[in-house]
């Protein structure tokens, strides 16, 4: 139960992310900056890195 409580606290949030950029619309922003590619990759893997290393140290993983 654990794992895939841990599993799903780190990839939810990643497919929220995932879908909002994935959507067809124009209006968003960030969509028309050169590095937003980037910038929303890094986002993802500091949000990942950062629940995992918690994870971590509260010793569930």
């Amino acid at each position: 139960m654990r794992f895939l409580t841990i599993f799903s606290v780190i990839f939810i949030p990643l497919t929220f992310i995932a879908g909002i950029y994935g959507t067809n619309f124009d209006n968003l922003p960030e969509l028309h900056y050169e590095y937003s590619y980037y910038v929303m990759l890094a986002a993802m893997v500091l949000l990942t890195a950062g629940m995992i290393a918690y994870f971590k140290r509260k010793g569930w993983m």
